[in-house]
């Protein structure tokens, strides 16, 4: 993941700044409040290797796919976890699958290609894994002596282009992202793979998130680190608008900025970030407690470790809010702060008189990290995977509300937040700095279903704006086990769950006449462990949660991360 990269760039000196982005983690629903369970079945095929399916198959449909649904249901993650002997030892490291459920008139096909990476290409061609991965340490040549495989630990680590988190879209182009320096351009239809782009080539950032957001403009905004002698910083990059390009041009990111760089509060131990928040005229990036040691960092290589074991939960340090006009790129001199928490993922922001409203997915504890490995995941059924899923950190949706017009004359001790109904609180605790607490956004029936995830609302109409309903997976197992509908005003929930059945991430998709935000519908894949080649695509009702119809797909797909619907097909 990114991380592999800082070392690079440490020992670099030809470059004035490295960098070191957020690597992913799949959050998992706070043990807090959430009942035990017990009795949880093996998910082990779905972290199972499985066959590309290049050429598009039909899908059995039952019920009805709304006839207006025209385009492509493209998902993202790994699919293969052994070249060889070798065995990759976290789900994250496995080779990325890019899928395609082509949706047009009712009928769907379905497709499959692994991402042609150099990661893949190499440890094809030696049979064993030649490139490390975020858990998975690639041992020296067996074939080099003994000397050689000793001082090869010292050398620069090899960079992973293994794209296996999500589909991103620049300049109009779609690509799969991870968290390195590396992108790789993809055709939506054809799922074949392109050319290799490196950030470094056109920002002086080396990385970025595999959740950038998109402005109204089509103006594409992310965040990655970098690193250098006056420090660690924390980069808000900005990707122009499409224009009219000829060819093979189209892929390059020219005009690509950084429009702020935020230097971290503790320069040798940065904060982890998986995504950040974006309202119509703010950025905030939250400095949260998950850390990288990099001190240790300089030490995994020559140790033989993988790359999960820098990264160190700190709850002695509160998390720090750095807000960002997004339009000057000039940084707030309050200082935003709040207890001790993770997230990983955000469901919106949006501005209201004077305040800045942020939802999220947040958990109490970071001590999670590196815990999905393939042995934890592949558990036999009984004790060991209920003592698992039982030991992870769920995550809740809650709210946090910035003021944000502090200044000499605002009071101190006093709650700032006027919003009705609203239960969070933001104190000015001394000139320039101020303490929230969040409100919980959900009420105990959520608890039932462990908690949740993978958060997606209405982007293109409601993004930064104020919106009542999202769309999320409910974690009542280690891998999500229900699709839940939230309304945010009421705190009410939707449920659609079945035993046996696992949903990815719900992608909901407006339909062509909408007038209401919840017009629409929700697509989500379907894992079937229980049963093998039955995965389908489910088409919910956005409005009612009800089931609409499935699409059936004859061959098994393992369990992805992240997706999009290209309306363009």
């Amino acid at each position: 993941m990114a991380f592999f990269f800082f070392f690079f760039f440490f020992c670099n000196r030809k470059l004035k700044k490295a960098v070191l982005s957020s690597a992913f983690l799949l959050s998992v629903p706070s043990r807090q409040r959430c009942p035990q369970a017990k009795g949880l079945e093996s998910l082990a095929n779905l972290v199972s290797t499985v066959e590309e399916t290049p050429d598009p198959i039909p899908t059995t449909i039952k019920g009805t796919i709304p006839s207006w649904i025209n385009g492509s249901f493209l998902r993202n993650g790994p699919g293969k976890f052994e070249f060889g002997e070798d065995r990759y030892t976290h789900w994250f490291d496995g080779m990325a699958m890019m899928h395609r459920f082509h949706i047009c008139e009712g009928n769907v096909t379905y497709s499959s290609r692994f991402l042609r990476s150099d990661s893949y290409v190499q440890n094809s061609e030696k049979n064993r894994i030649v490139v490390s991965e975020f858990g998975t340490f690639a041992s020296p040549d067996p074939c080099k002596n003994i000397f050689e495989r000793f001082f090869s630990r010292f050398q620069i680590p090899k960079a992973t282009d293994n794209a296996a988190v999500n589909f991103v879209k620049y300049k109009g182009d779609y690509y799969v992202s991870t968290e390195t320096n590396y992108m790789r351009r993809v055709d939506p239809q054809s799922l074949e793979t392109k050319e290799k782009v490196d950030w470094t080539q056109y920002v002086a950032v080396n990385s970025a998130t595999a959740h950038p957001h998109y402005d109204r403009e089509g103006a594409t905004y992310n965040m990655g680190n970098s690193y250098g002698r006056d420090g660690s910083f924390y980069n808000i990059i900005r990707v122009p608008p499409p224009e009219e390009k000829e060819g093979e041009d189209s892929a390059e990111l020219n005009g690509a900025e950084v429009i702020c760089s935020i230097p971290a509060t503790e320069p040798r131990k940065p904060s982890y970030y998986h995504s950040f928040v974006m309202s119509e005229n703010y950025i905030v990036f939250v400095e949260q407690p998950i850390k990288l040691d990099l001190i240790r960092f300089l030490l995994y290589r020559i140790m033989g470790k993988s790359f999960n074991q820098i990264m160190v939960w700190d709850p002695q340090c509160d998390t720090i809010f750095h807000l960002v006009n997004r339009h000057t790129g000039k940084e707030s001199q309050v200082r935003y702060y709040a207890g001790p928490m993770f997230t990983l993922h955000q469901i919106n922001a949006f501005e209201d008189n004077g305040f800045l409203i942020m939802d999220m997915c947040c958990g109490d504890d970071g001590e999670f990290i590196g815990d999905f490995t393939l042995e934890n995941l592949r558990s036999e059924t009984g004790e060991k995977m209920d003592k698992f899923y039982n030991s992870l950190c769920r995550t809740l949706p809650r709210r946090y509300v910035l003021p944000l017009t502090v200044d000499e004359d605002t009071p101190l001790d006093q709650n700032l937040v006027t919003l009705p109904n609203c239960t969070a609180t933001a104190k000015q605790t001394k000139p320039g700095e101020v303490f929230m607490t969040h409100e919980e956004l959900h009420s105990d029936e959520l608890l039932q279903y462990g908690g949740l995830e993978f958060p997606h609302i209405n982007y293109d109409k409601y993004n930064g704006r104020p919106y009542r309903y999202f769309y999320s997976c409910g974690f009542g197992h280690v891998f999500s086990d229900s699709l839940l509908k939230m309304d945010v005003h009421t705190k009410e929930l939707k449920v659609w769950r079945y035993p046996g059945l696992y949903p990815s991430e719900p992608v909901f998709v407006a339909s062509p006449k909408a007038t209401e935000e919840d017009d629409g519908v929700v697509l989500s894949v379907i894992i079937t462990p229980r049963e093998d080649k039955s995965t389908f695509l489910l088409v919910l009702d956005a409005k009612t949660f009800t089931e609409l119809g499935r699409a059936e797909v004859p061959v098994n797909i393992p369990y992805g991360f992240h997706g999009v619907f290209n309306e363009m097909g």
